[in-house]
């Protein structure tokens, strides 16, 4: 069974002048155990390159790299996964042009996205946003607990969320059933984002074997 507890989303914009690589190896040593690489300004052969770079940190730490949104690149570079939007190639397409174990994970927003993901033959649902984050501009408003407890008991398969996610709060989560947190400013922003990363996995570590 793959480990999503502690999923760690590569930002630039946040990262006060860390590269996608220098984030996804300290996240690592920080205990990171999913590096997903987003960024929608690059060009795809920019893209491709770091995609590239940042599997092989995943897979020497033996930990997932994922691709946001660009099915390409993920298959490209070598990465485990895609991470899909609602607006970007729909999960069925995408499994006939990468068939497991390649990973394919969604952000849902409703019950009904959620029931949907699931038949289509999602690995991962990410359930987006918990609460109000700005460290995504499209997020929207958090949807909260309850709905990520619903989403858990109703789809069977792996549940993280995402958005506005920290120390504070992260308890919250695992306490409705989630397999993990979806982590962008609370890692890639922290001044060293090693021990930000260590702090988050061992309050995780805490939280799952006392569960």
């Amino acid at each position: 069974m793959q480990d999503y507890s502690l999923y760690v989303v590569t930002d630039e914009e946040l990262s006060y002048g860390r590269t996608h690589r220098e984030i996804a190896e300290q996240a690592v040593r920080g205990g990171a155990t999913v590096i997903q690489l987003r960024d929608k300004t690059r060009s795809a052969h920019d893209l491709f390159q770091i995609a590239r770079e940042i599997a092989e940190v995943t897979r020497r730490a033996g930990v997932l790299s994922i691709v946001n949104d660009r099915l390409d690149i993920a298959l490209g570079a070598g990465a485990d996964g895609v991470h899909l939007g609602q607006d970007d190639l729909p999960i069925a397409v995408a499994r006939r042009l990468a068939p497991p174990p390649f990973l394919i994970g969604i952000s849902i927003h409703s019950i009904a996205q959620a029931e949907e993901a699931k038949r289509q033959g999602a690995d991962y649902i990410a359930v987006s946003p918990v609460f109000e984050t700005n460290s995504k501009s499209d997020a929207g408003p958090g949807h909260g607990l309850r709905m990520l407890s619903e989403v858990v008991h109703l789809v069977q398969i792996p549940v993280i969320g995402i958005g506005g996610i920290n120390h504070t709060n992260l308890h919250h989560l695992f306490d409705a059933g989630a397999s993990g947190i979806a982590v962008i400013s609370a890692i890639v922003s922290a001044p060293d984002i090693s021990a930000a990363a260590r702090a988050m996995k061992e309050q995780i570590l805490s939280l799952t074997l006392h569960s």
